[in-house]
């Protein structure tokens, strides 16, 4: 773990663990504006999709393709962000697709052990060439359903998934394997820290039983070499026009754009593919 950018040590740890936590990617600030824009903002409260869990709990999730002229649009534009992901991934990169993710105290639902590349491999993807950041907005927490992820579970390849709730997850009988041999990682975070994880990691999440609640930004990220070979419900590569870090703060708390467009529930071919949204 560590604070500030991206240098070859997080490089060589995020190959050899499949993530990397960043202490303080969003200063203080930022992560306030960030979190005020996301609590007020209409858009996201319509566009809202409520992903259940296996035990019938709900987390909040919006989800949109295109970053816009908006502050979620300034963070994953940022230098800061995209030139560490290009770092990670060796490769240029381009917005795969954000979302907020809010897990609600004591309703908030889990996410099964899952890949992201579990399901982003329906979508084209030759290659687990993609990488995510989680930033959270809140403080992250075990009680309150804090990300968690196998060490060096990336490695293992893609695995097969299955629908539990309205949810995919992967194969348990491999997933308990792994976890005999593998470090489990509790990745708690104060509000502007942030993780970046590989599309091949394994990771979960347990119910916010606290009475706290979990926001975090998630952005996305697929490499120009990776581009899909087919259409799905997410952009084939689309140049990533880059920002400064000034522009976070320059946008304030500037919620989403009018015509933003979101992705719903009915247009998410995943879940017909017997494939979900996540995180």
């Amino acid at each position: 773990m560590t604070t500030g950018r991206i240098g070859d040590l997080q490089v060589k740890a995020f190959q050899q663990d499949g993530f990397v936590v960043i202490r303080g990617l969003l200063d203080a600030e930022e992560t306030l504006l960030t979190l005020t824009a996301a609590r007020q903002d209409e858009a996201i409260r319509e566009h809202t999709m409520q992903v259940i869990d296996s035990k019938g709990r709900s987390t909040n999730l919006s989800l949109w393709n295109h970053p816009g002229d908006d502050i979620y649009g300034a963070i994953c534009r940022s230098r800061r962000v995209v030139d560490s992901m290009e770092k990670l991934l060796g490769d240029e990169v381009y917005h795969y697709h954000s979302k907020l993710s809010a897990k609600q105290p004591k309703v908030g639902g889990a996410w099964e052990w899952h890949q992201d590349y579990g399901y982003w491999y329906q979508n084209g993807c030759l290659f687990p060439d993609l990488a995510s950041v989680f930033i959270a907005l809140d403080p992250a927490t075990r009680e309150n359903g804090c990300l968690q992820l196998l060490k060096g579970s990336h490695r293992m390849g893609r695995i097969d998934h299955g629908r539990f709730g309205s949810q995919t997850g992967a194969d348990p009988e491999r997933v308990e394997a792994a976890m005999k041999r593998m470090e489990l990682v509790y990745c708690e975070m104060e509000p502007g820290d942030a993780v970046f994880f590989h599309a091949n990691t394994l990771h979960s999440s347990d119910p916010n039983v606290s009475e706290s609640p979990r926001w975090g930004l998630i952005c996305c990220y697929n490499t120009r070499s990776n581009d899909p070979y087919k259409e799905s419900h997410h952009p084939n590569y689309t140049p990533l026009f880059k920002l400064d870090d000034s522009s976070i703060q320059a946008m304030g708390a500037r919620g989403s754009e009018t015509g933003k467009s979101f992705l719903e529930a009915k247009r998410d071919k995943t879940q017909s593919a017997n494939e979900a949204i996540h995180l």
